[in-house]
């Protein structure tokens, strides 16, 4: 059985956050369009594996000979523990890092906090031919900087109609938008957190703010909630992806990111020399 077969319905329409969407209806357990079970999300996710590294290794075949019109931008945003770090490394870290250009989005610098919000970020869209990957992203100015009021209310407010007009002038310049939610359950980060205090390999990852923001879950609830419908478009969507199976979180995330690089269908590039002659010119050597 191939990975396709077992989604009943495309992740990116199982997933994808339409008219009327509220997230308290979203289970975080829920594996939505996929009727497989954890053997099979693993086995499926090795054999995408393949896939996508075919897709990327195309696009920046492209990007290299200088043919490449468009590019792939996956956007991650969740609360902490949700999977951001195992999404990196188990679906992206399957494709050449030649061609990902990778973007951590941090607390604003000084030199950041002195342009607009979207400054930035504008500064990290990835060039043709590549793969972009946002580690948080400018969506931290409308959801902590509403949840912490790090900004007038008609700020935010107006933050909402610049994304949009943003992302819209990306996608026209061939910007291929994955933006993506991993929805984690409270209880779920619970064992989450609980599991690297206990663990001194994961203790490094704990940080005394997450509890912090934690006690605000409902409030950053109702902040993506907002985000959510104010900024999912036709041309950059939100997809609301059930975090608390990890198989399940990266088996879709890698099925939107290989739909995004196959609706890009990047092509081998031509050869600007004489196959047939440099075959001569290696055989007389």
């Amino acid at each position: 059985m191939t990975t396709s077969s077992r989604w009943s319905t495309a992740a990116s329409e199982a997933l994808r956050a339409r008219a009327g969407f509220a997230l308290t209806h979203v289970d975080p357990r829920s594996t939505p369009g996929y009727t497989g079970g954890k053997p099979d999300g693993v086995e499926d996710l090795a054999e995408g594996a393949t896939r996508l590294g075919e897709l990327q290794e195309r696009l920046f075949a492209q990007s290299v000979a200088g043919t490449a019109e468009g590019s792939v931008l996956l956007l991650l945003q969740a609360m902490d523990t949700a999977g951001k770090g195992g999404i990196v490394r188990n679906v992206v870290g399957a494709v050449d890092p030649q061609g990902v250009e990778l973007a951590a989005f941090k607390k604003p610098t000084d030199e950041e906090l002195a342009h607009d919000f979207l400054w930035r970020i504008g500064r990290r869209l990835p060039e043709p031919g590549r793969i972009g990957v946002f580690d948080r992203s400018h969506y931290e100015d409308v959801l902590i900087g509403r949840v912490r009021a790090l900004a007038p209310p008609e700020e935010i407010e107006r933050r909402y109609g610049a994304i949009v007009d943003f992302e819209a002038d990306a996608a026209a310049r061939g910007i291929r938008w994955v933006k993506v939610m991993l929805h984690i359950s409270r209880e779920e980060q619970r064992t989450r957190l609980a599991e690297r205090l206990d663990r001194p390999d994961k203790q490094w990852k704990y940080n005394p703010g997450d509890i912090d923001e934690r006690e605000r879950w409902d409030e950053y609830m109702t902040a993506y909630q907002v985000a959510i419908e104010r900024t999912s478009t036709d041309a950059a969507p939100w997809h609301v992806v059930p975090a608390d199976r990890k198989w399940y979180a990266r088996l879709a995330v890698q099925e939107l990111l290989a739909d995004a690089l196959a609706g890009l269908d990047p092509h081998w590039p031509a050869p600007d020399y004489d196959v047939e002659r440099e075959k001569a010119r290696l055989a007389a050597t």
